[in-house]
């Protein structure tokens, strides 16, 4: 089976997290932070956006898969797509600066939220 949509998102998301992966590792070598945050906030907001990240993206690139084996309409998959990448680099962005709630934190998650109950009611009206 051919999934060239669900392909494509997947490496864009695989190189961001990669990013976040690099910015985490720096932070552990710059602060000295072998395990855990160490109580420091700053450190803690990046750990979250990778965390945060590694929660979500995974999900909702399976249910696209699946969407796309069924043969979903490919706008359907490109809307997704499109929500989980720029929900998610806003939703990283918004927690590595602010530590309570921002524009960026709220835009990112309901973005993510479209993606990932799109894909949800998607798969669910697929089956029948």
């Amino acid at each position: 089976m051919h999934t060239p949509i669900t392909a494509f998102y997947a490496a864009l998301l695989a190189i961001f997290f990669f990013y976040l992966t690099v910015l985490v590792i720096q932070g552990r070598f710059t602060k000295k932070i072998p395990l855990g945050d160490n109580g420091d906030k700053h450190f803690r907001q990046l750990v979250r956006s990778h965390g945060n990240f590694a929660e979500y993206a995974p999900l909702i690139l399976v249910l696209m898969l699946i969407a796309e084996i069924n043969q979903s309409q490919p706008m359907w998959l490109h809307i997704a797509g499109v929500s989980l990448l720029f929900g998610r680099v806003i939703h990283s962005l918004g927690l590595r600066r602010h530590a309570g709630t921002s524009w960026q934190r709220v835009a990112g998650m309901l973005l993510t939220f479209v993606a990932l109950i799109g894909m949800a009611i998607l798969n669910l009206l697929v089956l029948y």
